[in-house]
């Protein structure tokens, strides 16, 4: 039986992963359509100058590598200065606009054959792009609380330093619907924004494998071991663990070194700071780790947070961790739903990424 002949979509897809032959297919369709636009200028030069042509450059920039696009850019620089010098001598007519033209192409070539080079990634623009999107948006997922049991409502709220969509911060969850357990991990990697994105994104992929399959303190030793055997002396990052009985309310908190969590105390409707702290991971071999305990009867809950939201310049932590108590006092005043964003939006605006996640067991009716 023949092969099937590829289709559009395959090429499509095969120029989404990069693949040298989707490359060279896309070049001679770009080497195509200059050469088109080569025959046009020759006769009718006014109609398409030298300076119509940084349109193939750009879209030569977005769809292909650095190799295919030297090509590509070498045969369309060189063969539109000839043609403009052409053109000139014929009309007898080479001014000054025609040669800036010629010198704006030709330097317009050279910077986005540079800008090429500097892809650590080796593809094109938007795929480099779209790569780093799809990478966040897993971290993203991965942090998604599964659906929770009746009586029961989760959720989180993260601003990322600077509005820029990667940040150090990021939770993992895990719903044992056999068990009735809920596991989380919070997680604060050391730095902001895109510069701890990267990190962030390793760590996480870790934490990841791991939740579920180890008890709390050995998930944390194991996170701690990581972040210690990576090659880098400034890798580290603070995380609070909980795992919630879903039937009875009972949680097992473990920190290390991050904001000590808050209670929230149905019967006297306020916030309290838990006793948890401990030292940050990728610090020592052995982190100390605080652990705590509690039940969450009907009505109660539990608030995680990052540092971002607590502390200021010239202001003491311990005055953050208060003014958030109230806040956050203030933000469940008319229910659950919505909270964490509502606390994230009276957070000032910072140069820190900022996350908040808040559990809470329902009030039976």
């Amino acid at each position: 039986m023949p092969p099937r002949p590829r289709s559009s979509h395959t090429l499509v897809g095969e120029w989404r992963s990069g693949t040298s032959r989707s490359q060279w297919i896309v070049l001679a369709l770009l080497l195509v359509l200059v050469t088109v636009c080569f025959a046009i200028s020759l006769p009718f030069y006014s109609v398409m100058p030298v300076s119509t042509y940084f349109v193939w450059l750009v879209l030569g920039m977005l769809l292909l590598k650095h190799r295919q696009l030297s090509v590509l850019v070498a045969y369309t620089v060189l063969g539109a200065l000839a043609l403009a010098v052409v053109d000139g001598v014929h009309d007898g007519e080479f001014g000054s606009a025609r040669a800036s033209g010629m010198v704006a192409l030709a330097l317009g070539g050279a910077l986005i054959l540079y800008q090429s080079r500097q892809q650590r990634s080796g593809l094109p623009v938007p795929l480099g792009g779209a790569m780093l999107a799809d990478l966040r948006d897993r971290l993203q997922r991965q942090g998604t609380v599964p659906p929770l049991p009746d009586g029961w409502h989760c959720e989180t709220a993260m601003v990322a330093a600077h509005d820029v969509g990667y940040a150090g911060d990021f939770m993992v969850a895990r719903l044992d619907e056999a068990r009735g357990q809920l596991e989380m991990v919070l997680v604060d990697v050391v730095g902001k924004g895109v510069a701890a994105g990267t990190d962030a994104l390793q760590f996480a992929g870790a934490l990841g494998g791991l939740i579920g399959a180890l008890p709390p303190v050995a998930l944390v030793e194991a996170a701690n071991d990581f972040l210690l055997r990576q090659d880098s002396d400034e890798t580290f990052a603070t995380a609070v663990h909980v795992l919630v009985d879903l039937h009875t309310g009972g949680y097992e908190l473990h920190s290390a070194g991050h904001p000590p969590a808050l209670v929230w105390d149905h019967a006297d409707r306020r916030w309290t700071p838990d006793s948890a702290r401990g030292t940050a991971l990728g610090v020592q071999v052995r982190p100390e780790l605080h652990h705590s305990t509690g039940v969450l009867a009907p009505g109660d809950g539990l608030l995680f947070y990052t540092d971002g939201v607590v502390e200021r310049p010239r202001v003491d932590i311990d005055a953050g961790i208060e003014w958030l108590c109230s806040t956050a006092a203030t933000a469940v005043a008319d229910g659950f739903e919505g909270a964490s964003r509502r606390v994230l939006r009276k957070v000032p605006s910072g140069d820190d990424d900022r996350a908040v996640l808040v559990l809470h067991r329902r009030a039976e009716p």
